[in-house]
């Protein structure tokens, strides 16, 4: 029988005779498309869409979802386009293939920025229509089954794609089957070496294992009875991947991992489910902290068992998983359990509406990536599944992965609250907003309206939905205040040039935004402050006929303290209001400001282009870092006596360090202070400590 007469065969249980006619018309109508067409293999492509369409008959799919699958390679290999498939077989089939397609027709600066934009399709489709992904699982399986006939450097490309993108994807769908041999056959390609070894060692020690399995199953089920619960009891094979990430995360051996058995229980409903747990802690001791009730609380994808690991015979760990078989069916097909089995069941329902807010909520995170590295970032941080169960203030629980802050559930509840977000209460208590949750934690996020993001989040933050909220919001600041900063960077650089800035036209403009390659006025403005574009350069392109008086003196650029990122302190002389300043213009940094007589700045560099005049604004609110080095007589207490001095002058310390040598001890402090005035006032409180020798400001 030919493996088109085959899928007909497998689907025929399932679908009416004139479902198969359809599908009969579609295939006919494939085949054509790719007449003349052959696969790496040899085979002729066609045999890869039957392929794909027998993958998804094992799920049931319907009959739109089949013939998709049928021509899921037509409008990208061939001249057929979606609307012939929109008028032969209609718009849902047309929508569904186009979903699938690659954007062939477009030309990407590098593979990075093509495999993004077409994840980026791909989820956009996905999100309208859940059975765009499983058209494209199917298919990324066959091509993985068939992997083989690829050089081996397209198969470790191909096989790290999948293990990083598809298996996961799998997985939060709830699709256990096609996830686990996604990752079987992405471990294989990926790393062939350890895969053959894992293969000959599981072979060789699964012999030896058959008879303590028969024994523990014989065991269990003895019990069960006992209880007078019908259950179905398998033993459960570990596979190669579960094995091989095992051993490197727990730094284990083969034999350590292997030496742990599984069992899988089916029962007929929930209180089975716990009456049947009873009974197994009665027969073999529950590992303390080894329990986890997926029923009362499911995983993310819909999934639902009681999970427990036991002490069995000679010390062996048994991990057993118990499960209805509704539970069952979820936990092997996921998603597509709705079209499996056609069931109004609030189950699926509660599973098809986790699906669609995980969708929409990887939408949203991904929305605000503009880049194409920092889009797949998100993308993998956001499949990998949650972990973490924690409970907001109402009761609701929300899972979030393995590692996730105080920070991520803020995001997580809703993006304004993690961008006002400054402080947490867990359990009840205060907590820093960089506490990693555990499960079972109550969350209650304490917000100020005026609060932004700190870039600093971003060092602990485990959630892409966080990361690209925090670094959307930072970028807006930025630019918003680059277009400031470069704006008084050019006026001063038009200044020196006796141009007044108000005789700049906007034709000038005009021209100057379309030879620079640049999009708007404002991003030229940014480019100046973040150093890609020279203001002096810039201000002899703009230069206009009309000049201003040469009398008029080219003023510095001021310096306000509120410009954020753009503007940078340099750590070397730790510049303050009230010294000499000058300005440093350092490509993507922006503008770092140093002071005049800084010894990392020489002479000869003050007057290179990269360089600016700059001077401290009026009424200036914030701190600054300031350094100060103290000499004082080796006694006890001296340093809690200069301490208690410091804060008396209303400064905190951000930083101490001591050093003894005979009888003085010299400390160095990094300060917080105002200006020049309050640092000297600082300094001048020191001196009336009679134990402190010698006081300076640390430079350089």
């Amino acid at each position: 029988m030919s493996e088109a007469e085959l899928l007909f065969s497998e689907v025929s249980q399932y679908l009416k005779p004139e479902d198969i006619a359809q599908l009969r018309n579609a295939y006919s109508f494939g085949q054509g498309a790719h007449s003349g067409q052959f696969r790496k293999s040899g085979e002729p492509y066609i045999s890869h869409p039957i392929a794909v369409a027998r993958i998804l008959g094992t799920l049931h799919l319907d009959v739109p979802t089949l013939i998709a699958a049928l021509l899921h390679d037509v409008v990208e290999d061939t001249d057929i386009s979606k609307a012939e498939i929109g008028e032969r077989f209609g718009e849902s089939v047309a929508e569904l293939v186009d979903g699938v397609s690659k954007l062939a027709k477009i030309e990407f600066q590098t593979q990075e920025e093509a495999q993004a934009e077409n994840f980026r399709k791909m989820l956009l489709a996905m999100a309208r229509d859940a059975r765009v992904i499983l058209i494209k699982l199917a298919d990324r399986l066959h091509n993985m089954r068939t992997l083989e006939a690829m050089d081996p450097e397209k198969q470790h490309s191909i096989a790290r794609e999948t293990l990083e993108i598809y298996a996961p994807i799998a997985h939060r769908l709830g699709l256990n089957n096609i996830f686990q041999e996604l990752q079987e056959l992405g471990f294989r390609y990926s790393y062939p070496t350890r895969y053959k070894v894992l293969v000959k060692a599981t072979k060789a020690a699964r012999g030896n294992r058959r008879e303590v399995v028969g024994k523990i199953l014989e065991a269990i089920n003895l019990k069960l009875k006992e209880a007078g619960l019908d259950a179905e009891v398998t033993g459960r094979e570990k596979h190669l991947y579960s094995i091989y990430t095992k051993m490197i995360e727990k730094h284990l051996s083969f034999s350590e991992v292997l030496d742990i058995y599984g069992f899988r229980i089916i029962v007929k409903d929930i209180p089975s489910c716990y009456v049947a747990l009873g009974m197994l802690h009665s027969l073999y001791k529950p590992i303390p902290g080894k329990f986890k009730d997926y029923i009362a609380i499911p995983k993310s994808n819909g999934y639902q068992s009681l999970h427990s690991t036991l002490l069995g015979p000679f010390g062996l760990p048994i991990e057993i998983q118990i499960r209805t078989a509704e539970m069952h069916r979820i936990a092997e097909n996921g998603v597509a359990s709705h079209w499996l089995y056609k069931s109004t069941d609030t189950d699926f329902n509660e599973l098809h509406l986790q699906t669609s807010q995980w969708l929409q909520s990887l939408l949203e995170t991904l929305s605000g990536s503009t880049d194409s590295s920092e889009f797949l970032e998100h993308l993998k941080i956001d499949l990998f599944p949650g972990d973490v169960y924690v409970f907001t203030p109402q009761g609701k629980i929300l899972t979030l992965p393995r590692g996730s802050t105080a920070v991520d559930f803020a995001y997580a509840v809703h993006s304004d609250i993690g961008n006002c977000c400054v402080a947490v209460k867990i359990n009840g208590e205060d907590a820093p907003l960089r506490t990693v949750l555990k499960t079972g934690d109550r969350v209650e996020i304490v917000t100020a309206p005026y609060a932004k993001p700190n870039p600093a989040w971003l060092s602990y933050v485990a959630t892409g939905r966080a990361r690209s909220h925090i670094r959307h919001f930072l970028k807006n600041i930025q630019f918003d205040e680059s277009v400031k900063l470069g704006e008084r960077m050019l006026n001063q650089a038009l200044l020196t040039f006796n141009i007044n800035p108000d005789t700049i036209s906007a034709a000038q403009w005009e021209k100057l935004v379309r030879d620079s390659a640049v999009k708007s006025k404002n991003e030229l403005l940014a480019e100046m402050a973040l150093g890609k574009q020279l203001p002096a350069v810039v201000a002899k392109r703009l230069a206009a006929p009309e000049a201003i008086s040469r009398e008029q003196i080219a003023g510095p650029v001021t310096i306000l303290g509120t410009e954020g990122v753009t503007v940078q302190f340099a750590k070397c002389c730790r510049p303050i209001p009230g010294d000499a300043i000058i300005g440093m213009i350092k490509k993507d940094y922006g503008l770092i400001i140093h002071t005049y007589d800084c010894p990392n700045i020489s002479h000869s560099q003050k007057s290179s282009e990269n360089y600016l005049d700059v001077t401290w604004g009026k009424d200036i609110s914030r701190t600054f870092e300031a350094g100060i080095k103290v000499a004082a007589e080796n006694k006890q207490g001296v340093l809690a006596r200069v301490a208690a001095e410091i804060a008396k002058e209303e400064s905190n310390i951000d930083d101490v360090a001591m050093e003894s040598e005979d009888d003085y001890t010299e400390m160095r402090f990094i300060l917080q202070v105002n200006n020049r005035q309050h640092l000297a006032q600082i300094m001048r409180s020191l001196r009336h400590i009679k134990d402190v020798a010698r006081i300076s400001r640390i430079k350089g």
